[in-house]
């Protein structure tokens, strides 16, 4: 094959990806953005369950919040909290199949023609490979603030980072809620679930002396 036919060919490839990612067939994003990620969560497994918050939760595997306790008041000048808790849902993939266990399938090696998709569409190569396993999508609703704060992650745990903290400091003395939504993906598909708490957890951060 020619050099010319080569180029030509490499062209084609190249308009008929920036075509396709410009069709306007995108998932349209949530008003308030994407979350904060944590362990292996993906923005594609964050789309599966903003599509799960419109089908029926379930409290009967929903997490147990450990930290913070119900109405706990957090000194306005302590580092960030910890948010865990314990999941029904992990406690069975474990005890029954563990090879379900949470991961995220292998990522693959870059084709030939990476480099040309990435200098078209610098997004082509940002998503990540399908994930399979339990996740925990976090929410801590703030007074005043029209989106809560979010987080997805495949952990039993969110240690809450200074820029999310210094945003609830608006709220200083005000009650605050954390909600967990949990699921089971495969491939990110939705496989069980969504489970939620039957009631939110309550807290405060103490108001500024």
């Amino acid at each position: 094959m020619t050099t010319r036919r080569i180029l030509g060919t490499v062209c084609a490839s190249a308009l008929l990806l920036l075509t396709s990612a410009c069709d306007g067939n995108e998932e349209e994003p949530t008003k308030c953005g994407e979350p904060l990620y944590g362990g292996s969560a993906t923005d594609e497994a964050w789309m599966t369950m903003v599509d799960a918050q419109k089908k029926p939760m379930d409290a009967s595997r929903a997490v147990t919040l450990m930290t913070p306790s119900e109405g706990e008041t957090l000194t306005a000048n302590a580092a960030p909290p910890l948010i865990s808790w314990t999941s029904p849902l992990r406690a069975s993939l474990e005890r029954h199949q563990p090879g379900r266990l949470a991961r995220a399938f292998p990522r693959r090696s870059p084709g030939p023609l990476a480099w040309l998709g990435e200098l078209l569409v610098p997004t082509a190569e940002a998503h990540l490979p399908p994930y399979t396993g339990d996740i925990y999508l976090v929410q801590v609703t703030v007074p005043g603030r029209e989106c809560p704060l979010e987080v997805l992650t495949s952990e039993l745990s969110w240690q809450m980072d200074a820029a999310s903290w210094s945003t609830i400091a608006g709220a200083n003395g005000q009650e605050l809620s954390i909600q967990v939504t949990s699921a089971y993906l495969q491939e990110n598909r939705l496989k069980e679930g969504p489970f939620r708490m039957a009631t939110p957890r309550t807290f405060r951060r103490a108001a500024t002396p």
